[in-house]
């Protein structure tokens, strides 16, 4: 596989991958964002512009166009969009991380989710290798507290979370590890911007 093309990566700086369709991109995305840089002390984030989400029955909007989209509502320092899951050709977060881990050997990987993506996560494709490859940041969504807590992941893997006050050790910390934060909370969602034809 060629090259990829990536943002700047500085040796031992945490990145957040935020991954998703952000089909739309939306200030949710862009909140939890902000909030993920504070609350995990990372170095910058990356948000990975998915080709497409395996869990769902319809294809997104066309790439470039979410990609505009993006750089337009997340305009930070530290923030990069990235279409890094174009490059790998995949569609899976772990193929993903274990392209982007070994392109850039000298970054701690943090990934990054909201609590709806932590209750469905063992239907991912091979979620525990995930689990055991980078630490994951979970950010709560409306609606989604006490499901994500008792989700599978939370269950198997209790022993390895990090407690909400000591967030910021998360990207130093060797996997499996994570760690819940509770956040302001936006109830604002890509699925709901479709449906109202705002996108």
């Amino acid at each position: 596989m060629p090259a990829l093309t990536l943002p700047p990566v500085r040796p031992g700086q945490t990145i957040g991958l935020l991954g998703g369709s952000f089909d739309p991109p939306h200030a949710g995305h862009v909140h939890i964002t902000r909030e993920a840089l504070k609350r995990f002390d990372l170095g910058a984030v990356w948000w990975l512009v998915s080709p497409g989400n395996p869990l769902k029955a319809h294809g997104p909007a066309p790439m470039a166009r979410r990609l505009e989209a993006a750089a337009q509502i997340m305009q930070h320092p530290r923030v990069f969009i990235s279409d890094a899951e174009a490059q790998i050709g995949s569609r899976y977060t772990a193929q993903t991380l274990r392209a982007l881990r070994a392109a850039r050997p000298g970054a701690r990987f943090v990934w990054l989710m909201g609590a709806d993506n932590m209750v469905q996560f063992d239907e991912w494709q091979d979620w525990q290798e995930i689990m055991k490859s980078v630490p994951v940041g979970v950010l709560a969504r409306p609606g989604t507290r006490i499901a994500a807590r008792n989700s599978k992941m939370a269950r198997i893997y209790a022993a390895h979370r990090l407690p909400g006050r000591q967030s910021q050790r998360l990207g130093l910390m060797a996997p499996p590890a994570w760690c819940f934060i509770n956040v302001p909370m936006r109830a604002i969602s890509s699925t709901d911007l479709r449906a109202s034809g705002a996108w």
